[in-house]
């Protein structure tokens, strides 16, 4: 049997398409043994590397507070705090941590004062996981292990790297593709727009290493934080997978 690693992307609410995606592969019989993942990927990564299924995490994303009053930090360094995301990891996971997971995890973040990419593997769990998810600005920037550390996908929203040479198979999913209309830009569409532009070429640079990458069209139409969405993201996700089953079938058995 082919042993399956799954490279999966940040991009917020947006991410509940790699669960989608997730459930397809389940359906079509594919059995992740690793995950690599940056911000909201590496969160649903922890989740499916503890046993939970595709629908039981779209049920737990879907009961997680990203925003709260009592999560309100009024810092210079970001507006919120990550309680409401660290209490559910916490109570998902009691165990929180790495080595108690059923498959290896990677979770990448950002070193805001160098500059470069941090992989864990390894210790606390939701210290790193919420490090991988810090969207700069919007939460605090986390500190741990003499790390300043915001999220992954700043400088590598395809974290490959932690699982080559370890699978037989690398299946690859971003969920940030953009939208070509330019109809009705808010300045919110503009900025996240230029955001995820900027960070596009640490993707598709990256494909090359994949044998499959999966990226759902059009995802800039859902706002990354909205979780009104979330069942119609997860939809997007499913539905797209479904277009390429020939493709994955082929590639994973």
């Amino acid at each position: 049997m082919k042993k399956i690693g799954l490279v999966l992307s940040g991009g917020g609410v947006r991410g509940i398409a790699h669960l989608g995606i997730l459930k397809f592969l389940e359906e079509c019989g594919c059995v992740i043994n690793c995950i690599s993942g940056t911000s909201t990927g590496a969160m649903l990564g922890a989740f499916n590397a503890f046993g939970y299924s595709a629908q039981e995490i779209l049920t737990i994303t879907k009961n997680t507070k990203l925003f709260s009053l009592s999560d309100v930090a009024f810092s210079q360094s970001g507006i919120f705090n990550m309680k409401g995301i660290e209490e559910s990891i916490i109570k998902h996971i009691p165990e929180n941590t790495f080595e108690c997971l059923r498959f290896p995890l990677h979770a990448t973040a950002t070193n805001i004062l160098t500059g470069e990419a941090v992989y864990f593997s390894t210790g606390i769990l939701s210290s790193q996981l919420m490090a991988s998810s810090c969207v700069p600005f919007i939460f605090k920037p986390i500190e741990y292990q003499g790390h300043l550390l915001v999220d992954g996908g700043i400088v590598n929203n395809c974290p490959v790297e932690p699982l080559i040479g370890k699978c037989d198979v690398l299946i690859g999913v971003h969920v940030n593709s953009m939208s070509k209309k330019t109809e009705h830009l808010h300045i919110r569409d503009i900025l996240d727009r230029s955001f995820h532009f900027a960070l596009s070429h640490s993707v598709y640079s990256k494909v090359g290493q994949l044998d499959l990458f999966l990226e759902p069209p059009d995802m800039s139409r859902f706002s990354m934080f909205d979780m009104t969405a979330a069942d119609e993201i997860f939809s997007c996700g499913y539905d797209y997978a479904k277009t390429r089953k020939q493709e994955i079938i082929n590639t994973i058995q």
